[in-house]
């Protein structure tokens, strides 16, 4: 499909409104309508403690405690709101810890040892495709 001229699409999305819109200024507001969906879902089992600094996942550990060489589970959802029972999900099936959760972007960080965290995202993928209906991603690795 051939992209559109500015006309076309205003054309399009006014109909008979466009002639007496002519030559005024428009105002477009793009809106993003969120679907249920698990856009991401990733495992990687890092060794070097610079991913958890460039994470944030250092912070906030009790003094002495090392996590370089944990396994980390990235999940992206829409609705955002979905990242609350998705940690519920996951720290209930495996041993993992919350790196990271915002309910305001619908991402969610998982830690632990890589067969907890692959454990996890796998279970979490699992529950939101078959329990809630969502649209899921193959769970990637690395």
């Amino acid at each position: 499909m051939a992209g559109m001229t500015t006309k076309e699409l205003l054309e399009k999305l006014y109909h008979e409104d466009y002639e007496k819109l002519k030559g005024k200024k428009l105002r477009m507001t793009r809106v993003r309508v969120p679907g249920k969906e698990v856009c991401l879902a990733h495992v990687i089992n890092p060794s070097q403690s610079c991913i958890y600094q460039n994470l944030g996942l250092h912070i906030g550990v009790h003094e002495g405690e090392d996590h370089t060489g944990e396994a980390i589970g990235m999940i992206r959802f829409t609705p955002w709101e979905a990242v609350v029972v998705a940690a519920d999900v996951a720290v209930k099936s495996a041993n993992v810890e919350i790196g990271f959760m915002d309910r305001f972007s619908g991402s969610l960080i998982l830690t632990g040892g890589l067969t907890e965290v692959q454990t996890a995202v796998e279970e979490v993928v699992r529950f939101f495709k078959e329990v809630l209906k969502f649209k899921t991603c193959a769970i990637h690795r690395s």
